[in-house]
């Protein structure tokens, strides 16, 4: 499998991460976009050694869009200074099953993250180990029974979007772990990581980078067959 990749330079790889395939794995033999980014890397350098590859943020395995890796550690460094700061602009769209009570507004919750399970909830503030966890939202497109919505992160929290909008009484269409049990309409998980900003880590221009809006476009509202994502 050949990585999507929309810029390469001598610091930075900006790609799409397909649905299904992790950012990063530990599992042998699984694919992800580190590997096949490192092996894009020596393939086109005609190298041997293994190149430096740092992932900078990730994306759930079963969400579509845009990623940035560093390929220097002067590169990786700066990127995630920016990611810790408002340099770094990350802006989702999603189908909602349902539709928020509001035309727009700003979620904040506290998050506990349970690794058996590999999920999320909302808890108190006083929860330990509870994380804050904020957001923001507008509705786009309304089409029942299901919402088109832009999300604009403020943190970065382990199923952050799924869980606050679950929390919100509309999760995203086609995630069954949140909410979206009947999985009707959905092909796939139907959040999109649509739009990156940043400041490029060496020459420090502003690169901005966009999803395909055909991407985001696969909603199949009329169609029992697909089922939901676990």
């Amino acid at each position: 499998m050949n990585p999507e990749i929309l810029y390469e330079d001598t610091e930075i790889i900006v790609c799409v991460k397909p649905a299904g395939i992790p950012t990063q794995s530990k599992r042998i033999g699984t694919p992800d976009m580190e590997t096949l980014l490192k092996n894009h890397i020596v393939k086109t350098q005609k190298t041997k050694t293994p190149p430096y590859l740092a992932v900078i943020h990730r994306l759930d395995q079963p969400v579509t869009g845009l990623l940035v890796f560093a390929k220097t550690p002067a590169a990786a460094k700066e990127l995630n200074r920016q990611l810790q700061t408002d340099g770094f602009g990350k802006y989702y769209r999603a189908w909602l099953a349902g539709e928020p009570p509001l035309t727009e507004g700003d979620l904040t919750d506290y998050l506990l993250k349970n690794g058996r399970t590999n999920s999320s909830s909302v808890c108190t503030a006083d929860t330990p180990g509870a994380k804050k966890a904020e957001l923001h939202y507008h509705i786009l497109k309304k089409c029942p029974p299901h919402t088109l919505v832009e999300i604009t992160l403020k943190t970065g929290r382990h199923h952050q979007i799924r869980v606050q909008m679950s929390h919100l009484g509309c999760p995203i269409a086609g995630d069954c772990k949140y909410g979206d049990s009947t999985g009707y309409g959905a092909s796939g998980l139907q959040l999109f990581a649509c739009h990156l900003v940043f400041q490029h880590p060496r020459t420090k221009k502003k690169m901005e980078f966009f999803l395909d809006d055909s991407v985001m476009e696969n909603l199949l509202l009329h169609n029992k067959n697909k089922t939901a994502v676990k």
